[in-house]
């Protein structure tokens, strides 16, 4: 638990991510999706900041394992419906939350 907020975690990620290629629209680096900012790899979301948490759509096994490890929390839609591929990370550094996005970049693109 750093302190550090999670749109400046996010901002990390928008840095570190967005001269991938197939991250963003062309010339941008993050858009927005289920409310809030959100970068995406050919045109699908992998990372987004909601609700005061950094959200990363990972497999859905993976997901399991971060909220059973206590590293990150089920995501759920606006409605209350939990959302399998997509973990909430409330705490975390942008060390952290970049190797995890590093991940769901992979997963999203492997789609």
């Amino acid at each position: 638990m750093t302190g550090v907020h999670p749109d400046e975690r996010f901002a990390a990620l928008v840095e570190a991510l967005g001269t991938r290629p197939g991250v963003g629209p062309p010339g941008v680096s993050a858009r927005r999706g289920f409310g809030s900012a959100a970068l995406t790899v050919d045109g699908s979301i992998f990372a987004m900041v909601v609700g005061g948490a950094v959200v990363l759509k990972l497999p859905r096994h993976r997901v399991e394992g971060l909220v059973t490890a206590g590293t990150g929390l089920a995501f759920a839609a606006a409605n209350g419906t939990p959302m399998k591929e997509w973990v909430a990370l409330d705490h975390g550094t942008p060390e952290s939350d970049l190797a995890l996005a590093e991940e769901a970049l992979a997963f999203v693109r492997s789609r």
